[in-house]
């Protein structure tokens, strides 16, 4: 028997082998973060490279709801789900309260209006992509832009504007829940995050602009917060979806 001897460097070269292996396995850069000492599930979307979209409904018009039916309907056209995460706020029919487009359709419309609960605490936003990469902007910016988007999801409130934290968040508030959201670092990238405790609103917002470099940042939802990726092994279930983000290959 052939024994082989393993040195100090044959063995980092094996990990940094292995580490290659499994970024190629997964498209989605994904890690674990510490902030304020609570974890958080980080997934890195280059979306120059990978296909963000944004799903709700099957051909028959019935609303996805879970990760696992999306999943399936993508099998018969050769398409693997390899991240998704539940893509903002919705209504008893599972239609969005807010903007929602859809390959470059608009399934629904801007809202503008006053409301009560976290999507009405202005300034809320739109997470986008276009033609000129990703993007969060407040609801009013979203009519100006010049780019058409190719899918854009609307929620509140914004987390981070600009580099600011938004006004009404506190330090020390006891409002704490699972909590999800995406930010924007560059054109090229969109870092959706998902609170593996209760947070409140500032220790979410903080983790974005100070830890992960993202001057915009808008939540998504809380409490309903689920992940899909099958890399490390995740399919939250907490209750059923409404729109859903999600990278195909």
């Amino acid at each position: 028997m052939t024994q082989h001897k393993f040195t100090t460097k044959s063995v980092a070269s094996i990990l940094i082998a292995l580490f290659a292996l499994n970024a190629l396995a997964s498209a989605v850069e994904m890690s674990v973060v510490e902030s304020a000492g609570k974890r958080f599930t980080v997934c890195r979307v280059n979306v120059r490279k990978e296909q963000l979209e944004l799903f709700h409904r099957d051909d028959a018009g019935v609303p996805f709801k879970r990760f696992e039916r999306l999943a399936t309907w993508l099998q018969p056209s050769g398409r693997k789900l390899v991240f998704a995460m539940n893509a903002g706020m919705y209504h008893g029919d599972f239609s969005a309260v807010g903007l929602s487009v859809s390959a470059g359709r608009e399934l629904t419309p801007l809202n503008t209006a006053v409301g009560e609960g976290n999507f009405f605490l202005k300034p809320n936003g739109v997470f986008l992509v276009s033609d000129t990469g990703a993007h969060v902007v407040e609801t009013s910016e979203y009519p100006r832009l010049g780019a058409r988007a190719r899918i854009a999801t609307q929620s509140g409130p914004l987390l981070v504007h600009g580099g600011r934290i938004h006004q009404a968040f506190r330090p020390n508030s006891e409002n704490k829940l699972f909590r999800n959201g995406v930010g924007v670092p560059s054109p090229d990238a969109a870092i959706f995050v998902i609170s593996e405790s209760p947070v409140n609103f500032h220790e979410f917002a903080t983790l974005f602009r100070d830890k992960l470099g993202c001057a915009n940042a808008l939540f998504l939802d809380g409490t309903i917060s689920s992940l899909y990726a099958p890399a490390l092994k995740r399919n939250d279930f907490r209750m059923d979806l409404g729109p859903i983000l999600g990278v195909t290959e």
